[in-house]
């Protein structure tokens, strides 16, 4: 039996034998099943241009299974059913229409077999060079015609600059509506992320000071500790920039600002998110090392482990430029923003793994203690934790114990894992479950995506015109370059380190 009442669905996946189709996306769609959360009838099919035969597949997603589910290693009887599913692999070339062919008569043959028409899901894990030729032939062979049941989901990067994104989107809508395009950023998956709009508009508490009045800053940090690992081909032509900030950080900057929804629909809270990208003020060219901070990590130490150097990882240019570490200092320029700083940073082989927003609220008016009950003072503020311990800080003053007057900065904690007692959902599980209800809420629209792009364009044009002289400029394990610290300095602030609700988890 399954929990949700869902129509029928045919899942296919490009890149079936793929490294995400194995680490993600079939393990997230196991789960789903256990949780008795897929459609009573559904099917996934596998397109790869890599032959493959149908056990040799299923034996290569239940080792994925058995590695990366949440819910341990597969039960025997638990994935034949699940794998009895996965229907079928086809092998093809994905720029020959014939491919695309014989998987439609394989979905109508499907179709008829249930006595009716399912949803379809196209998953393209599959490098972005090939997601317009895939498009392409899907529309040729009447695949995603259908503008209610048919979409398409695939991975970012959303182009490489705000030019090929325009021109991806424009490419993606001569085939498709853009009701049917599901652009996946996992991060927006992740239950706190989502949290950070129940914790603002379902709560009279804390939006009456949720403005330029009551707050001083915000600072957004997502560090990790792990180099390139095993992506440094592609991270060399991309760096954190485009990697990290103008996608994950600038999606929870979107929704720490954003303005309160009319309803809880798609269009509504995506279109409140657009609203701030958009009154994001532009990056002056010529004052850019006020707003920007670049990095690359050099050799250092993780955790009482030596690590290399950036330049020599695997697949990277041993002269390479690329930035493994980006800071920015943003303001917004509406009524409830105005020049409030936003600062956002990010980078690789830092000191801790965490991802969290915090909101740093502006000192008292007036000082009425006295100097000597001050010592310890600290302005209250809100940190919200993504990861590694999901949970919310609230700092604030309270007195010592004792017959003098002294203040204390004291914390209120809150964990989701203490408060409610179960495991969430991975971010692919959370996602492909509203790609099959066709809820697109935590997915990008287009303009999200080239508004996003636009934020970063004056940075990206300098940094790809102007050589660092000073790359790698800081050691693995430390918290980024003088310059970031620097960045923020320059405005009599600090970057705040993480406060966790607990020890924080070791390794990358």
């Amino acid at each position: 039996m399954n929990g949700l009442e869902l129509p029928p669905v045919i899942i296919t996946i490009f890149g079936a034998a793929g490294d995400l189709t194995w680490r993600k996306l079939i393990p997230a769609f196991y789960n789903l099943y256990l949780d008795q959360l897929m459609p009573e009838k559904f099917a996934i099919y596998g397109v790869d241009a890599k032959p493959t035969s149908l056990d040799d597949l299923r034996k290569r997603l239940l080792e994925g299974v058995n590695q990366f589910s949440r819910q341990g290693k597969a039960k025997a009887s638990q994935w034949n059913e699940f794998s009895s599913h996965i229907t079928a692999c086809l092998t093809g070339d994905f720029s020959d229409q014939s491919t695309f062919d014989k998987l439609a008569r394989a979905l109508n043959d499907q179709d008829k077999s249930w006595g009716e028409h399912a949803e379809r899901v196209f998953y393209l894990a599959t490098p972005p060079t090939v997601v317009d030729t895939i498009v392409h032939n899907l529309g040729l062979a009447h695949l995603v015609h259908d503008r209610k049941r048919a979409r398409l989901v695939f991975e970012k990067p959303f182009g490489h600059n705000l030019e090929s994104a325009r021109h991806l989107n424009q490419t993606l809508l001569k085939t498709l509506d853009e009701n049917q395009i599901f652009r996946i950023d996992h991060y927006l998956g992740k239950e706190t992320v989502q949290n950070i709009l129940a914790f603002r508009f379902a709560n009279a508490l804390f939006e009456p000071i949720w403005d330029r009045r009551y707050i001083d800053h915000v600072q957004i940090t997502v560090a990790e500790q792990v180099g390139v690992e095993h992506r440094g081909g592609y991270y060399d032509h991309s760096g954190a920039l485009r990697d990290m900030i103008q996608n994950h950080l600038l999606q929870i900057l979107s929704l720490v600002a954003m303005e309160p929804p009319a309803a809880f629909t798609a269009d509504e809270i995506r279109a409140r998110k657009v609203d701030v990208l958009r009154a994001i003020r532009p990056i002056p060219i010529d004052e850019l090392h006020q707003f920007a901070s670049r990095g690359q990590y050099g050799p250092g130490w993780i955790e009482g482990e030596r690590v290399d150097g950036y330049h020599n990882e695997p697949d990277v240019d041993p002269q390479s430029n690329t930035e493994t570490f980006a800071a920015l200092k943003l303001f917004i320029d509406n009524w409830r923003w105005q020049d409030i700083p936003f600062y956002l940073r990010t980078g690789k082989r830092l000191a801790q793994k965490v991802s969290q927003a915090v909101i740093q609220f502006r000192p008292v008016p007036h000082q009425a203690f006295p100097a000597s009950a001050n010592q310890d003072w600290l302005p209250n503020r809100l940190e919200i934790v993504i990861q590694p311990d999901e949970g919310i800080n609230l700092h604030f003053q309270a007195k010592v114990p004792g017959v003098d007057l002294r203040l204390s900065s004291q914390e209120m904690r809150f964990r989701y894992s203490d408060a409610f007692h179960t495991s969430p959902p991975e971010a692919y599980e959370t996602l492909l479950l509203d790609v099959i209800r066709g809820d697109a809420t935590l997915f990008m629209r287009a303009d999200q995506v080239e508004s996003a792009w636009s934020v970063i364009a004056p940075v990206l044009e300098v940094w790809e015109n102007v050589a660092p002289s000073d790359f790698p400029n800081y050691p693995s394990g430390s918290w980024g370059p003088p310059s970031a610290e620097a960045l923020i300095a320059q405005d009599g602030r600090r970057w705040l380190q993480p406060m966790f609700l607990d020890q924080p988890k070791t390794g990358g």
